[in-house]
């Protein structure tokens, strides 16, 4: 155990820490540190001190070690202080910069703090200071593509100008496949909201089958008409066609844009294609999903409706997704396209010029 050093004080050194004890002309500090060595002489130990002065018990141990060791003048003055810690020169911060965007660590893809203070000699703080002053965030990323697609402009002002000016007299749908939507059952029942904490679900699940959505949101309304069916095949793709056409009223033109999943082209559904003028698709350029704006509601009802679901069979899951249809189709509101086909295609060039001039560097 640790043994608080013994405090002797000679009659002279007594009387002078008396005075300072009661002394209204001394500070506060030099009056309390007073008391704590006088009380410390008479043979109380810290803890005592502490509760008779009303102060804590490690501030009690370190003025009675300090005069211990350097007598009187050790409680009449505050240790020095270490002053300001040195700023690091600019070598030091462009040494960091250089090798966070130029170099990597090894046995891993990117640096941390701590690898790099090891690496660069300094500390975590510093690196993450001069990381913040220079924007980088090397613990981030995020993923793109780009269509290499080389009808890409054609493609993207055909669709673009079907969003923001749609012909007269006609319908525009934007079309897609949600597929193999699982129906997913829960091992355990999970807990409900409540306040000060969130609803709770397992992460064990049980599969009880698989069902595709097929999708057709009309641009102008943002209506949607829907099919769940077992597989999603030319035949599928087909038969939802045709339901889209009996949904249309005759005399307006049908125009559907797609993806250019092998099924939108196969031989039978040009040939059904052919037989119905009225319809026509606009494929998507590839690697261009963003620009079917069908996405975005596979999107909300995979938020609001799939993904916490709990379905016990497929046709559960099938109900829910076409429940959450009908009440979508009760007020329907437009996803509203703004974004100009001349800007989208800029965004792509300097896109494209980046990365060129990242490989050639």
């Amino acid at each position: 155990m640790r043994v608080a050093p013994p405090i002797e004080l000679s009659g002279p050194l007594r009387k002078k820490l008396l005075r300072f004890s009661k002394a209204s002309n001394v500070s506060i500090k030099l009056c309390r540190r007073s008391k704590i060595i006088l009380l410390a002489a008479d043979g109380l130990n810290n803890k005592t001190i502490a509760e008779k002065l009303g102060i804590d018990q490690p501030q009690v141990g370190r003025w009675r070690n300090r005069f211990a060791q350097l007598g009187l003048p050790g409680i009449e003055k505050d240790a020095s202080r270490p002053g300001r810690i040195t700023a690091l020169g600019p070598e030091k911060e462009s040494e960091v910069i250089h090798k966070t965007l130029h170099t990597k660590p090894r046995g891993a893809t990117h640096w941390s703090r701590s690898l790099m203070a090891r690496e660069v000699g300094i500390s975590e703080t510093s690196v993450g200071k001069i990381w913040a002053r220079n924007g980088l965030k090397p613990h981030l990323h995020k993923t793109f593509k780009i269509s290499n697609d080389p009808k890409f402009e054609e493609k993207l002002c055909d669709i673009v100008g079907l969003y923001l000016s749609p012909p007269e007299k006609a319908v525009v749908f934007s079309c897609d496949e949600k597929s193999q939507i699982q129906a997913l059952d829960r091992t355990q029942p999970g807990l409900p909201l409540k306040k000060g904490r969130a609803q709770t679900m397992t992460r064990d699940y049980k599969r009880n089958g698989t069902s595709s959505l097929f999708s057709a949101l009309e641009v102008a309304s943002g209506k949607v008409i829907a099919a769940c069916l077992k597989k999603h095949r030319h035949l599928e793709w087909l038969k939802f066609l045709k339901l889209i056409e009996r949904s249309v009223e005759p005399g307006k033109d049908i125009h559907i844009i797609c993806d250019n999943y092998a099924t939108h082209k196969h031989a039978k559904v040009k040939e059904w294609l052919a037989k119905n003028p009225r319809i026509q698709v606009h494929f998507t350029p590839t690697s261009a999903s963003w620009l079917n704006m069908v996405e975005r509601f596979f999107r909300d009802i995979t938020e609001r409706c799939i993904r916490r679901g709990v379905f016990h069979s497929v046709s559960d899951l099938e109900k829910a997704i076409l429940d959450y249809i009908e009440i979508h189709n009760e007020n329907p509101k437009p996803f509203i396209w703004t974004a100009q086909a001349s800007d989208i295609l800029e965004k792509v060039k300097r896109a494209k010029a980046s990365l060129l001039n990242s490989q050639s560097a």
